[in-house]
């Protein structure tokens, strides 16, 4: 059974699972690139840092939001 997004204040909730394999990388990549986090000491290479926010949707601690509105994608702690 296909999973219906879901509607918040913030936007349309998006399963990360119904992206394809390129779209859930490009939205990752984008975030990651954009969202300008400080690691700490030691420096992540892109691949990494996709690694560690596709784990954090995996286990329910993000998720993917679309904006209607503005047309554009958050990924959004839960």
């Amino acid at each position: 059974m296909k999973e219906m997004p879901s509607h918040s204040d913030d936007g349309i909730e998006v399963a990360y699972t119904e992206l394809s394999p390129e779209a859930l990388r490009g939205v990752l990549e984008a975030f990651v690139l954009r969202e300008g986090t400080d690691y700490g000491e030691r420096e992540y290479s892109l691949q990494e840092k996709v690694g560690h926010v596709l784990r954090q949707l995996e286990r329910g601690e993000a998720r993917i939001v679309f904006d209607p509105n503005t047309e554009s994608v958050q990924i959004v702690r839960s």
